[in-house]
């Protein structure tokens, strides 16, 4: 059995093997149209009315009754709805400079299908985004695809191609892969500034960068992708947040810039405590508070603290405090008060590498070089003084005196110099 979808390039052949014989073909079919008498029977543009089974057979030209066996039946089933292929995103959170794999299903993997890729682009002004293709990503055989040194939020898209002339399938819902982290084109901040909201709080999501049009974007728990009604300037607004508003969210300049993203959170139990913990990544070194709060009682003593569900603090204190947060403090955490239990949220510790520190590092090791090779040269010097010296007493002041006399006349300076020092040296005779 065969799917055809609508509108596709389909060629039915009858092929009878064994000899030069030149035959007549005859074509039986429960489809409206009935084919030629020919070996074959090309579909130019499938409907649903060329749905059917077919099968042949040949009749031997210089003997009419003479005929094969009737061919296995082949049922071409024409669909009337285009097909869309799903597109999966793995990671959908990414460690930045990570690669993402692309993954493009469409419903029938094994019939000769090639794949396209493209990034999503936000265009403001339809509501949606356009698709620019990714290098290398047009007709690839493989349904993966690979992208190197992922920095940031970003979206993609694909979709499939088959036949000659070639059909193409719908484009998939557009996938995004998020990134935590803030960069300086684009960030997204949220007020009161917790993963965590209980029902009926009042949240705004605000964009910040230099561009004039701005748009928040989420994608719900089931991947529903949709947009901030309410904006005001950069700012989107949810006077009641309801659990429905539990999602990712983003923001997509006008000129297709991405924030970064943060998860949003909406408390399900309305006597059940919230964590209060830090939207966005903490840096490597800084210190961070985690707190637990009902809607009642903002400031709560004994309560239980868990990281990775495995329990770090159960004494009287109420916040959980890590005076100097490292890589091993990332994960997830949640806080249980009088028997409840909030939900869990994941914290991320930013590495950051110094600036200093990186960009000396390679410096100094240009330093060292310079300055050993320099100092074999000058003990090489010295020596060759010394051997060609008549001084055949107190060697080691008569040579320093030799290599001094040499340095002042051939080398008046010698400057070794980077970005960080400066070594001047010169020789001055004394006699």
């Amino acid at each position: 059995m065969s799917e055809i979808y609508r509108g596709e390039t389909i060629t039915v052949r009858c092929e009878i093997h064994g000899g030069d014989t030149e035959w007549d073909y005859e074509w039986e079919t429960n489809s409206i149209i009935k084919p030629p008498n020919q070996n074959e029977y090309r579909i130019r543009s499938a409907s649903s009315s060329k749905s059917g089974n077919y099968r042949c057979k040949g009749r031997m030209k210089s003997s009419q009754h003479k005929t094969t066996e009737w061919s296995d039946s082949v049922t071409l089933t024409v669909s009337d709805n285009k097909p869309r292929p799903v597109l999966t995103v793995s990671p959908s959170w990414l460690s930045p400079g990570a690669s993402v794999t692309l993954n493009c299903e469409v419903e029938h993997p094994s019939a000769g299908w090639s794949f396209y890729w493209y990034k999503a682009v936000p265009d403001l002004s339809e509501k949606s985004s356009s698709y620019e293709l990714l290098p290398d990503g047009s007709g690839t055989a493989q349904d993966s695809y690979i992208i190197h040194g992922q920095t940031h939020t970003a979206g993609y898209v694909c979709r499939a191609g088959r036949g000659d002339p070639e059909y193409h399938t719908d484009h998939s819902q557009p996938k995004f892969v998020w990134s935590a982290d803030v960069h300086s084109a684009a960030s997204l901040t949220v007020s009161p500034d917790r993963v965590q909201h209980f029902t009926s709080d009042s949240v705004s999501l605000t964009c910040e960068g230099n561009f004039t049009e701005w748009r928040v974007r989420k994608s719900s728990e089931d991947g529903r992708l949709s947009v901030c009604r309410r904006m005001t300037g950069s700012t989107c607004n949810i006077d009641y947040i309801l659990m429905s508003h539990t999602a990712v969210y983003w923001c997509e300049s006008g000129s297709g810039e991405f924030s970064s993203a943060v998860n949003i959170t909406v408390q399900n139990d309305g006597n059940g405590p919230i964590l209060v913990s830090p939207v966005h990544p903490v840096t490597e070194g800084a210190s961070v508070s985690l707190s637990c709060s009902l809607r009642t009682q903002k400031i709560l003593s004994n309560v239980f603290f868990y990281h990775n569900d495995k329990l770090i603090q159960n004494d009287t204190r109420g916040e959980l405090k890590i005076s100097a947060v490292s890589k091993s403090d990332e994960g997830f955490y949640k806080c249980q008060y009088s028997g409840r239990e909030s939900a869990q949220s994941w914290m991320s510790v930013k590495v950051t590498v110094s600036g200093a520190d990186s960009s000396s590092s390679p410096v100094w090791l240009m330093v060292g070089l310079v300055c050993g090779v320099s100092l074999i040269i000058i003990l090489l010097l010295l020596l060759y003084r010394c051997r060609q010296s008549k001084c055949k007493s107190l060697f080691f002041s008569c040579c320093i005196r030799e290599f001094i006399y040499y340095i002042h006349f051939n080398y008046s300076h010698i400057y070794m110099y980077s970005d960080l020092m400066t070594l001047n040296i010169s020789g001055t005779i004394y006699t």
